[in-house]
């Protein structure tokens, strides 16, 4: 399970981004992935990805990936991407933003371009008795 990051305090972020919308891309089961704004209050993050925030870092670049912390205990909740970078799955739609010095902030235009093609092949995932088995749908 994806557990065990450091979350970002997403109270502080909802407080100093009252007014202002910040830039994401946001990835759903299924879809390829798209740019949208939220307003960056923890219950936009929570709206977003069906639930309570976790926010992982598996690249090396200034950038979060933030889910649902319980997706994965979710029976109605799909598999979404493989993390090669951590040998795990997201379940449920999760989103990309960018780190400020205490809060998430607007991912950069070339950020968005990277993680855009990074996971824009869906991905479908099959159980077998060795674990989940992705199908990548390439365009």
């Amino acid at each position: 399970m994806i557990c065990g990051n450091i979350l970002h305090n997403a109270r502080k972020t909802a407080q100093l981004r009252k007014e202002k919308f910040m830039k994401i891309l946001i990835v759903e089961p299924g879809n390829h992935p798209r740019e949208t704004e939220i307003d960056g209050s923890l219950e936009s993050m929570q709206k977003t990805v069906g639930g309570y925030i976790q926010a992982i870092y598996p690249f090396e670049d200034e950038v979060a990936v933030i889910c649902d912390d319980e997706a994965k205990l979710k029976a109605d909740t799909q598999w979404n991407r493989m993390l090669l970078e951590t040998g795990d799955v997201i379940k449920g739609t999760f989103f990309i933003a960018g780190l400020g010095r205490e809060d998430f902030t607007d991912l950069s235009s070339e950020l968005t371009e990277k993680y855009k093609q990074r996971f824009w092949n869906i991905e479908l995932f099959i159980p077998t008795p060795n674990g989940l088995m992705p199908i990548v749908i390439r365009e």
